[in-house]
């Protein structure tokens, strides 16, 4: 028996030995499959997305859909996020480099005769940027080259690049929202009292008003002051622009708006109507009649059922990397600044540090822009890359900042280290102040009856505990700091400008300025465009007018590399978009926490919790929460 038992356990084993190596072999197999399978699927979009080639008469379809920012900031969370939830607002974000160079070389390219501009995605950007795709259309049009934009809608910023097409053509059941800039933020101190929660500010600068909701029921005197004068500026240098290019009378826009519900009457309710009344628009035309007049103007593709053309990205694709010449190295500060490491789309101040660094360690770079969209965020982190533009300009090559929609507060701090800051005019900068703030729940606690209690060997061990009331000594050791830095702000600042610290005073208190009105009070050398700022590092490079912009980004890691790969190749999209439908997942469109920068969210409810004030802070104070940050809101 025991035998027979001994021999049955045999054959068992072998038997689960053999299905064993079976099952783990059939699993090799299949995800071996799986693998070539993604990796042909890959290669297969690759193959269908490559750029035809170009033949006469081709026109440029430039499909502005998405965030038009500086840099790239898709990161592996982010796509996975988007493509599980299957958000279809979450557009693709598109690089101003990228659509400055498709613009330029179509300009020279004899195959293209016209550009297509449609912008009914086009989504969150400023000014700013606005202004250097408007200039790159226009040096298109120097070329004899006509630009059609449509949509079926315009808003503000859509139509802002709209007037500097030949020809605006509507949807007949669109409109044009001209609305102005402005908004009413809410106030919460009734609301805070009414829960037992307590703000406790800490700042330096009149103006520096990020702090106001949480502290009042309205805003100050001197926060209507600053907004009013910085929107009244921005308004008008928008109207302007916008009645020059449309031939309109100064003026008129502001009177059209006063009069608009009088105006739309007398067009029978017609949106569309209006703006072509108004001469806001030149066509109310369907899509389908944009392409037959496209059909007649250029050419008929090869099926005689479109007109011949190439899209924005297949365009970019073809397109060569500029190499020639001399080497000028970008560098990008998109974003708040953090102290530590950070990825593209937020600026960390050693992660931007080591980028300059190594601009300036290769010898084949001879001088470094500096590109600033920021409004701020950490002091320390904005002092390190002012540490590097600075060390960068000691080593003998010439540093200028280029500033985009913001270079506020922390991302003015950093810009001090450069030879020249050159501004858009409508770039919102200044905002030279330092602010902390510390919320407390003590009374909430009370009202819920839960009553904090221990033993520490020092007043300061418990004393960032926010569920306790505010130590007055706590209070004024981080109003001492706060003082500290803003005295080191201004100094810095006074030096940099070589103003007299009376002069630099009267223009900080954390005041916002236009890159118009910064010019006026020498807070920056000169008002330009991102091309301005590499002819103006070239001439101080001495390195004549051939020259390439190196553009240094921080590197992707590990998985982000594979995702972005495949992420080009259209295959894990669609991967993700199918598994998400097997799934039947359905994500909120709301995140647990929003982002407080001030260009994605204005309310700063969400702001105070994005930035961590509200949770657990380290003795002995708030390390990282003592910030020169601008919650600016740009138009």
């Amino acid at each position: 028996m025991k035998r027979l038992f001994s021999g049955l356990l045999k054959v068992l084993r072998l038997l689960f030995g053999w299905m064993w190596r079976g099952l783990d072999a059939t699993r090799r197999v299949v995800f071996n499959l799986l693998f070539l399978g993604l990796l042909a699927g890959a290669l297969t979009l690759a193959l269908q997305h490559r750029a035809p080639s170009l033949q006469p008469n081709t026109a440029l379809v430039l499909d502005l859909s998405g965030n038009l920012v500086e840099q790239h900031a898709a990161t592996a969370d982010s796509l996975l996020l988007s493509q599980i939830a299957n958000n279809p607002q979450q557009q693709e974000d598109i690089q101003l480099r990228d659509v400055l160079q498709v613009l330029d070389a179509a300009a020279l390219d004899p195959h293209i005769t016209r550009v297509i501009l449609q912008l009914e995605d086009l989504r969150v950007t400023g000014l700013p940027i606005l202004h250097e795709v408007a200039a790159a259309l226009d040096r298109f049009r120097a070329h004899h080259k006509r630009v059609i934009a449509w949509s079926s809608h315009y808003d503000q910023r859509q139509y802002y690049l709209a007037v500097h097409a030949d020809e605006i053509d509507l949807d007949p059941m669109g409109q044009v929202a001209l609305e102005g800039f402005g908004h009413y933020r809410n106030y919460y101190r009734e609301a805070l009292d009414k829960l037992g929660v307590t703000v406790h500010l800490m700042r330096v600068g009149t103006y520096k008003s990020f702090g106001e909701p949480f502290i009042a029921n309205e805003p100050s005197a001197a926060a209507l002051e600053a907004e009013h004068t910085l929107l009244d500026a921005l308004w008008q240098s928008y109207t302007q622009s916008v009645e020059r290019a449309r031939h309109l009378a100064p003026g008129s826009l502001d009177q059209d708006i006063s009069q608009l519900p009088q105006l739309l009457d007398k067009a029978g309710g017609d949106a569309a109507r209006l703006a072509l009344e108004q001469h806001w628009v030149d066509a109310l035309k369907s899509a389908q009649d944009l392409r037959l007049a496209q059909i007649k103007e250029g050419a008929a593709d090869s099926g005689g059922h479109d007109f011949r053309q190439i899209a924005f990205d297949d365009y970019l694709d073809q397109l060569k990397p500029d190499t020639a010449g001399q080497r000028i190295a970008v560098v990008v500060a998109e974003g708040e600044v953090h102290d530590g490491e950070a990825a593209a789309g937020t600026i960390g101040g050693l992660t931007t540090a080591q980028l300059i660094r190594s601009a300036r360690e290769d010898p084949q770079v001879k001088a470094v822009v500096l590109r600033i969209d920021s409004p701020g965020g950490s002091a320390y982190g904005s002092e390190l890359i002012r540490r590097e533009l600075q060390l960068t300009r000691t080593a003998g090559k010439p540093v200028v900042v280029s500033m985009g929609n913001l270079a506020a507060s922390g991302g003015y701090w950093m810009a001090l280290g450069a030879d020249e800051l050159i501004a858009d005019p409508a770039t919102v900068t200044g905002s030279i102040g330092v602010f902390a703030l510390f919320p407390t729940a003590d009374r909430l606690m009370g009202k819920l009856g839960v009553h904090p209690g221990g033993v520490t060997t020092t007043w300061l061990s418990d004393a960032a505990n926010p569920l306790r009331p505010f130590d007055p000594r706590l209070q004024s050791m981080i109003q001492s700091n706060v003082d500290h830095l803003y005295a080191e702000f201004t100094q810095k600042t006074a030096a940099a400008r070589k103003q007299p610290q009376a002069s630099i005073e009267a223009v900080a208190q954390g005041r916002v300025w236009t890159g118009q009105q910064a010019l006026q009070r020498h807070l920056v050398d000169r008002l330009g465009s991102f091309q301005d700022a590499l002819q103006a590092a070239a001439l101080r490079a001495h390195l004549g007018s051939t020259f390439h912009a190196d553009y240094r980004d921080p590197p992707s890691r590990g998985l982000e590399r594979w995702l972005a790969l495949l992420q080009n190749a259209r295959a894990l999209q669609t991967l993700l978009a199918e598994t998400s439908r097997w799934l039947s997942f359905t994500g909120g469109s709301g995140s647990a926490v929003q982002a407080w920068s001030a260009h994605l969210s204005p309310d700063p409810v969400a702001a105070l919790g994005a930035s961590g004030f509200l949770g657990g802070l380290s003795p002995p104070y708030p390390s990282g929460s003592i910030l020169a940050h601008c919650l600016c809101v740009f138009p």
